[in-house]
């Protein structure tokens, strides 16, 4: 009788452990579906249906988006939205990424006040994004400017010959396939991209001069591919304050009269990818995309081994810490 009775303890004990496991593995699982929910944004969709002021967040680098082309229209065309913050973090991009998010943003504000609140960098097409808003703010600290455009190419012609492989081309005209990675580019080649490049330099300081009320050559004075501190590019003229979002909201309060009370609401870009899935479907499409971050970063870490700016097409407007020598020998002072 003595061992059954300490049977049944046991059991009992061992009962309770496992509904207490299994209220924890329940409440966990609610906790974790809840943050997916709100790093989603789903959960801003219900603010979304009051007045507010929108956060738009712009950071890694700038690419042209569709996806977000078409949230900044949803932003131009809600009612709801009475203002937009613009939450800079970008090193930059491609040129086009940039002018199109420039355009879309300029669209953008001539229907809602647009602030555009830079955090740790907003540098060349990040600086682009900036100018198309009607205020700047930034942090004392924050990087800015690296006002220019660059493109970059390499040369692994002496690799080829110790490897003792040979390139040979047939082509329409002597500047087709010019710049290629076996071979120096002859100067008309070379001439060729720095009128490209040019094009787009000057496209780039028109927008500064118009954008910040400044004379040409005195942004050229400032357009050297050099970045600069919050708090040196206010005093240049690039950005109109040093301060938070504290800073931005009491700049849309006393200069556009929308109201301190008014929540901010993050809106994100929803990739075709989440449109027109059920409620379990997005959560596990999150889940995913979490899981897979992992691996975006393992592919990130590549950047210690190929050069900068391999993966992006075209004219690139970025700005970068390292082989920023090399860049200014490449474009002379052109970043």
């Amino acid at each position: 009788m003595a061992l059954d009775a300490d049977a049944l303890v046991d059991r009992r004990r061992l009962r309770r452990k496992v509904v207490f496991w299994r209220v924890f593995a329940f409440l966990l699982a609610i906790v974790a579906i809840g943050g997916l929910l709100a790093w989603s944004g789903s959960f801003d969709s219900l603010s979304r249906r009051a007045d507010h002021v929108a956060r738009l967040q712009v950071s890694g680098l700038i690419v042209d988006d569709s996806d977000r082309a078409k949230l900044i229209r949803d932003l131009a065309d809600n009612a709801r939205v009475k203002a937009v913050i613009v939450e800079l973090n970008s090193p930059g991009g491609t040129t086009v990424g940039g002018e199109t998010l420039y355009l879309a943003l300029r669209e953008l504000a001539e229907k809602k006040p647009v602030v555009a609140q830079i955090g740790t960098l907003a540098a060349s097409a990040g600086y682009m994004t900036a100018i198309a808003t009607d205020h700047i703010v930034a942090r004392h600290t924050s990087i800015t400017g690296s006002i220019g455009v660059y493109i970059q190419y390499g040369n692994f012609g002496g690799l080829l010959d110790t490897l003792g492989v040979k390139f040979d081309v047939v082509r329409s005209g002597p500047l087709k396939a010019e710049p290629n990675f076996h071979s120096e580019p002859p100067q008309a080649a070379r001439d060729n991209l720095q009128a490209l490049i040019d094009d787009s330099y000057e496209w780039f300081v028109a927008r500064v001069a118009e954008r910040r009320g400044m004379d040409e050559e005195a942004v050229r004075a400032v357009a050297q591919g050099g970045v600069y501190s919050g708090d040196t590019a206010r005093r240049l003229g690039l950005i109109d304050a040093v301060g938070g979002e504290e800073t931005s909201r009491k700049w849309l309060e006393s200069e556009r009269g929308v109201a301190a009370s008014l929540p901010v609401v993050t809106w994100r870009v929803k990739r075709e990818s989440e449109r027109g899935l059920p409620l379990l479907g997005q959560v596990a499409h999150w889940f995913g995309a979490g899981v897979a971050s992992g691996a975006l970063q393992a592919v990130e870490a590549t950047g210690a081994i190929l050069p900068e700016g391999l993966a992006l097409d075209g004219l690139v407007s970025v700005w970068h810490a390292r082989n920023a020598a090399e860049s200014l020998d490449r474009t002379g002072g052109r970043e």
